[in-house]
């Protein structure tokens, strides 16, 4: 079971880093407006002519299912992980401490004047 848990979060962690690299590399809406003035470089080149929208965008989505996947599978596991011998509340486990009653400081004569120096 440990394994499994472990391989669940290794999948969910490559597929969260993975998919934080493939959002920074799309372009925004912003950026094809720039590029129609003659600024930037095509990305036809790389991903073909179709260019990287659709490669970028697909993967994205692959990835977001991945990881969505193995959040539920993680959250279902550990829910039906067998619990501790108590499954009460946390407290029931510190041991009881008597509680003693507060005893009365013994009164000076003299009142509160008698305790302030030199008068």
């Amino acid at each position: 079971m440990n394994v499994l848990l472990t391989l669940l979060m290794v999948v969910q962690v490559l597929s969260a880093l993975v998919m934080i690299g493939l959002v920074l590399m799309q372009h925004g809406k912003g950026a094809d407006a720039g590029a129609a003035f003659g600024g930037g470089a095509s990305s036809a080149s790389m991903f073909g002519a179709s260019g990287g929208a659709n490669f970028l965008s697909r993967s994205t989505a692959v990835l977001a299912t991945v990881f969505l996947a193995s959040t539920l599978a993680l959250a279902f596991l550990g829910y039906q992980r067998p619990q501790a011998a108590s499954s009460g509340s946390v407290l029931e486990t510190v041991p009881a401490v008597p509680i003693e009653p507060a005893v009365p400081a013994p009164a000076q004569p003299g009142g509160a004047a008698s305790q302030i120096p030199g008068r």
